[in-house]
């Protein structure tokens, strides 16, 4: 089975905006496929984006693209919401590398979840600064 985008179906938060400014630097930038157009964060840590879907879905990969400067730092970690236990469990670290280029995380297995969060622990920005171009989650519906 091919794995299609799954951000179209999904409802997202993120910890803060800059300013903010959601108009200019607001969440839905992760998503409107504009190379010129970002989510950013306010200053502190950490800072996180969440995404929830109205039914499970099966993932096998994550891609983002941050700015140079402004990424999470290699202990950001990729976490799902128990439903069981009510909270957030870590799936791994996402050791992120400090550069401009499409970063991909692939799960150790495919993964039925409703809700994903990313975590940027620290921030490579001396502030807690996150600047991301894109985001997207790859997988299928279940």
């Amino acid at each position: 089975m091919t794995d299609v985008s799954l951000v179209s179906e999904c409802e997202s938060r993120v910890s803060s905006v800059l300013g903010r400014n959601t108009r200019e630097l607001g969440k839905q930038h992760l998503f409107d496929g504009r190379p010129e157009t970002c989510w950013n964060s306010d200053q502190g840590t950490p800072q996180w984006v969440a995404l929830r879907w109205p039914q499970s879905v099966v993932v096998t990969a994550i891609t983002a693209q941050f700015q140079g400067g402004f990424c999470g730092s290699p202990d950001s970690l990729v976490e799902v919401w128990d439903e069981d236990k009510c909270e957030w469990e870590k799936v791994a670290a996402w050791s992120l590398e400090d550069v401009g280029s499409q970063q991909t995380f692939r799960f150790p297995h495919p993964t039925s979840l409703t809700r994903l969060r990313l975590t940027f622990n620290t921030s490579t920005d001396f502030f807690g600064r996150i600047i991301m171009y894109k985001l997207d989650v790859l997988g299928n519906k279940s």
